[in-house]
């Protein structure tokens, strides 16, 4: 009897050991880098994108409504964090690499290069993924986090922005510093 409860406790633990990822989250990086100094890092709410719903369609305010923030990510790449960047990299791909992230495409073009990755099913999204990087400049980790996006409103949220009166002066100091 008592080998028997010896069994079941060390299954038990073998199963909880076996379960707890030593793989760092997407989340865990944001959080570790806020303290890094060669990173900057930002939320932007939906609400500083000004989006009037008057004006749109019933598929755009859909698609407007589920997503609940942007967080972004960047890694400015400098002479003197050369091997901070390196290895930096190297850990967003590891993360990025991690079968719970599908690709939707990547990224190949004179401005940068990367990929565009997504985490819940085809049909109800849970966050989208844009990493780019350009090796002479650093990277940028984007996440659109939302409510069962559908990835037919991603085209629909970007038609939504286009007609909203986006409040440049918000944005124009962010852009400011992923320009320095």
């Amino acid at each position: 009897m008592k080998n028997g409860i010896k069994y079941v406790a060390a299954l038990i633990l073998l199963v909880t050991l076996g379960s707890c990822s030593s793989n760092q989250s997407l989340q865990e990086y944001y959080v570790d880098s806020n303290e890094n100094e060669n990173f900057l890092s930002f939320d932007i709410p939906t609400s500083i994108l000004n989006i009037a719903t008057a004006n749109l369609s019933p598929e755009e305010k859909k698609a407007v409504e589920s997503i609940k923030k942007v967080n972004v990510l960047a890694f400015n790449k400098t002479t003197d964090n050369v091997a901070s960047y390196k290895v930096e990299k190297t850990k967003v791909n590891a993360i990025l690499g991690d079968k719970k992230y599908t690709q939707l495409m990547k990224i190949n073009s004179k401005m940068a290069k990367g990929v565009v990755k997504f985490t819940g099913t085809e049909d109800a999204i849970d966050e989208v993924i844009v990493y780019g990087y350009k090796d002479d400049k650093g990277f940028a980790l984007i996440r659109v986090v939302g409510d069962n996006m559908n990835p037919a409103y991603l085209g629909k949220f970007i038609s939504a922005m286009e007609k909203s009166d986006i409040d440049e002066g918000a944005l124009k100091d962010l852009g400011n510093l992923l320009n320095k």
